[in-house]
């Protein structure tokens, strides 16, 4: 099957909202429903790769488990590392050894697996395929979900990187000019949201050594706006299909509930289970 008459899978980010995302594709997963080509960004591409590793139910496991852990996101993590996310916790204890991430089966895959990083230096998006896994794609991986204010950047391929929400929220014109003309979205919002601007003295304060950073952060807003309302219009097309909360998901970034984890996680498998029809005749 060639990209053009494909589906493509678009993962939006979202923090702890990505657990939304994970019940979807673990549900999918579960039904036999693939993909070519994915890209995800932030916790899009951090949870994300757990398709092309086809491991169902992972995300939620390690984030229920680990999740009132200060290694995993904690503000003694971020006072004492640099970083909310322990980066070494998240991306070598965790995968490596603690809930081991199934490298084989995700270098077997066919699946390409594109995540996206914003350049500091830039404020543009940085578009890289995963297809090994090594150091290198944790630390694309990691750059992807790094937050601004609250992460070092990530310096890997030639590149000083942070989070890829912050230039590119939601990639579909990416995976369309990829050649996947159908597209799923996967949404971490409800459709009737709107993002309210940032704080630029905020951002200038902490981003200080990266002004295009913060111009593209003073900015994000007007950004997300735009690609929300190219999918919505993609939609009306017929050439993508959006999944997306029915409301608000009530948690916060840095979710320290395992239950409130767990409750997003179901919500998502619900979308997924009431629209699973209509995804399989997308797919066709």
């Amino acid at each position: 099957m060639t990209a053009s008459n494909s589906v493509g899978l678009v993962l939006e980010g979202g923090a702890m909202r990505g657990l939304f995302t994970a019940g979807i594709f673990d549900v999918l997963m579960e039904n036999g429903i693939e993909f070519p080509a994915a890209v995800g960004v932030s916790a899009g591409a951090a949870f994300g790769c757990n398709i092309k590793s086809r491991q169902i139910g992972r995300v939620i496991r390690y984030n229920m488990r680990f999740c009132r852990d200060k290694r995993f996101c904690s503000l003694n993590s971020l006072l004492t590392t640099g970083d909310l996310f322990g980066a070494d916790f998240c991306y070598r204890e965790i995968p490596e050894e603690l809930d081991v991430f199934d490298r084989q089966a995700y270098e077997e895959n066919p699946m390409a697996f594109y995540v996206v990083c914003t350049d500091v230096l830039t404020g543009k998006p940085v578009y890289r395929r995963l297809d090994r896994v090594d150091e290198d794609c944790y630390l694309w991986l990691r750059a992807s979900a790094s937050m601004p204010l609250v992460s070092r950047p990530v310096t890997v391929g030639g590149y000083t990187l942070l989070d890829g929400g912050m230039s590119d929220a939601i990639p579909l014109r990416f995976m369309q000019q990829k050649g996947y003309r159908r597209n799923l979205v996967i949404l971490t919002r409800p459709r009737g949201y709107v993002k309210q601007p940032a704080n630029p003295q905020l951002m200038r304060a902490g981003l200080r050594d990266y002004p295009a950073m913060v111009q593209v952060m003073c900015d994000r807003h007007i950004m997300y706006r735009f690609e929300r309302e190219y999918v919505f219009r993609s939609e009306k097309l017929g050439n993508t299909l959006v999944l997306c909360p029915d409301s608000d998901l009530i948690i916060s970034r840095i979710e320290h509930d395992p239950e409130k984890l767990r409750s997003v996680y179901d919500e998502g498998r619900r979308i997924a289970l009431r629209e699973l029809e209509k995804i399989k005749e997308f797919m066709q």
